[in-house]
């Protein structure tokens, strides 16, 4: 499964069930009504409605009735701000259009909706307020880079050797476009900016209290003497 997802029809009936998976789970109701358990809250997707199951959500299923629903198996995190409080949600009616027109190419066996349909999901779905407000430059209609949350993931990683490339991918840009966006925004190249973020993330942690030889190894140092002259130089 790439990014940003896969479509598929899927039939439920009245044989129960239960899993959870490592990527966001997008249900939209077609006919009939299917019966959820989200992490220990009960919900139901029914004709014209949605919802959006987290990365890892243990849920449990189960349509009395049969039901019929089109599925979105997908990676982008951009899904994380369609999660409404109460999970479930009637669909905007040009949400509801795409869904009964992307579940009838599927049939069809027509490649586009696969290849768009993800995408195309997740702008119908998104809150007006996080949809960017039309510009006439083109730097403002590409896709924004989200800086904290590459940084909490960078954060993650320290023990990994990153490259430009392993950044580039985070963000759904080519290494080259992800070194410009970088210099432009960050004023500083790519790997400038990653070995800051490593060295600000380690300042943080021996501010704390944290001993040397622990922020080394949290942070990816090759030796807490590395570290110290990386403070040091800072």
């Amino acid at each position: 499964m790439d990014t940003a997802g896969s479509l598929s029809l899927r039939r439920y009936g009245a044989s129960p069930g239960s899993h959870s998976h490592g990527h966001f789970q997008v249900l939209l109701g077609l006919a009939g009504a299917l019966d959820l358990e989200v992490d220990g809250r009960g919900m139901r997707v029914a004709i014209g409605g949605g919802c959006v199951i987290a990365p890892c959500a243990h849920h449990d299923f189960e349509a009395s009735g049969g039901s019929l629903c089109l599925v979105l198996d997908s990676s982008d995190m951009g899904w994380a701000h369609c999660i409404a409080p109460a999970l479930q949600t009637a669909l905007p009616p040009p949400t509801l259009t795409l869904a009964r027109y992307l579940a009838s190419a599927l049939q069809q066996g027509r490649p586009l909706a696969q290849v768009h349909g993800p995408a195309l999901l997740l702008e119908a779905w998104l809150p007006s307020s996080r949809i960017p407000a039309p510009a006439e430059d083109a730097s403002a209609r590409r896709r924004a880079i989200d800086w904290p949350a590459l940084r909490q993931w960078a954060a993650l990683h320290w023990h990994q050797p990153l490259s430009v490339a392993d950044m580039a991918q985070q963000v759904h840009l080519s290494p080259s476009q992800f070194a410009a966006r970088c210099r432009a925004e960050q004023g500083q190249g790519a790997m400038a900016w990653l070995r800051s973020q490593r060295l600000g993330h380690a300042q943080l942690l021996r501010a704390g209290g944290m001993a040397v030889a622990e922020v080394a190894r949290r942070t990816g140092y090759r030796s807490p003497s590395a570290l110290t002259a990386a403070l040091r130089r800072g």
